[in-house]
């Protein structure tokens, strides 16, 4: 399948919205319940961190980088976000948005990324470990969803470029 990874631009906006609801609506993917206004989230993203699988102007998928602290000790932990259309999904379009967010990541002098996945979630599981993440242990009963608690699986991936110059 032919298509680009490239920059999320705010034209992109209402499809990368759609195919974050879809994500919301399997009940797997966030705990997040509605998406925010374009100018909310991109607020709370990193700059240049926000991509898009483009084929010609169709979005595919997209993914993106969160600080996940403001504590300069924690400035080079970030959290992972990757969706994929469901039409596109286990086709590659997940794997190639990943490798080229660890590429621009590692660009923004980023030691770790973390990823906060839902256990029953196997297939995104198993594409963060595919891109060199691993799981660092389960956060039981982190949050409530529809009533219920839920678990997280704590996974991340830790830089063989950047931040290992103490080591």
């Amino acid at each position: 399948m032919d298509y680009k990874i490239d920059e999320m631009r705010y034209k992109d906006w209402k499809r990368v919205s759609q195919i974050y609801k879809d994500g919301i609506d399997t009940g797997n993917a966030t705990f997040e319940t509605i998406f925010p206004s374009w100018d909310i989230w991109i607020s709370n993203h990193i700059p240049k961190c926000n991509i898009v699988a483009r084929r010609e102007e169709k979005i595919l998928g997209w993914a993106a980088l969160s600080l996940t602290s403001n504590r300069e000790a924690y400035s080079g932990v970030a959290e992972v976000s990757v969706y994929v259309s469901k039409k596109y999904q286990r086709k590659g379009v997940g794997l190639s948005l990943l490798r080229k967010l660890i590429e621009l990541s590692e660009n923004k002098c980023i030691w770790t990324l973390q990823a906060g996945i839902f256990p029953e979630n196997q297939v995104s599981i198993n594409l963060h470990k595919k891109c060199g993440f691993r799981i660092v242990g389960i956060r039981e009963k982190i949050g409530k969803m529809d009533g219920i608690w839920r678990d997280v699986v704590l996974m991340e991936r830790r830089s063989k470029i950047v931040g290992i110059d103490d080591e």
